[in-house]
């Protein structure tokens, strides 16, 4: 039997071209996510979730996602999260310009929103090592950089936590101008929520 199959990508908003699959026969609608990570409204700003007015009628959602468990009871909006850590990183590195902040982010690709809105807020560029990999995105071009005379890194190294101990970033730097670097590691992961009970 042949039926014909409507697919939709829709996307995901976990990483850069992540997407969910919307499946869509005589049998019913099929909703298969992967990875996403969405925003509270975001989905009902998706007009091709809708059909007029209302969110089209699903029979089955496939639902990828590593805290469906209690233990991740509560995790913080997005929003949350960025303003703690621009709480945290603008009190640090409004101390003296050797303060620094490295985001230890075990990803290559997801953290963009986070780099964007600290560039914006501080007006203080997120040391990458390479610029490749933002290429296709140029929105991000803007706030990142491979100078390392910034205080805000990203910049990765496979020892990266052996770097961190002797007080350097994983690009190497120690130091500006002779004077020590004063460097405070945030590692942005939503697996901290589910570590903690309260």
């Amino acid at each position: 039997q042949k039926e014909d199959i409507e697919v939709t990508l829709l996307p995901a908003g976990h990483c850069p071209g992540s997407v969910m699959f919307l499946f869509e026969g005589e049998k019913g609608t099929v909703l298969y996510t992967g990875d996403f990570r969405l925003a509270k409204g975001e989905a009902a700003r998706m007009e091709l979730l809708h059909s007029g007015t209302r969110v089209k009628d699903i029979q089955s959602v496939y639902l990828d996602t590593t805290f469906c468990d209690p233990k991740f009871y509560h995790i913080p909006s997005r929003e949350e999260c960025l303003n703690g850590i621009l709480e945290l990183v603008r009190s640090w590195t409004s101390l003296t310009p050797y303060h620094v902040v490295w985001l230890n982010c075990k990803a290559a690709y997801g953290y963009e929103y986070l780099f964007i809105n600290l560039s914006e807020e501080l007006g203080i560029k997120v040391h990458v090592n390479k610029l490749d990999m933002f290429r296709n995105m140029p929105e991000i071009l803007y706030h990142v950089t491979t100078d390392r005379h910034t205080q805000i890194h990203a910049c990765r190294h496979p020892r990266d936590d052996d770097y961190l101990r002797g007080n350097r970033l994983p690009c190497g730097m120690t130091c500006q101008n002779g004077t020590p670097l004063h460097i405070i590691s945030i590692k942005p992961s939503t697996m901290w929520f589910g570590e903690r009970m309260k």
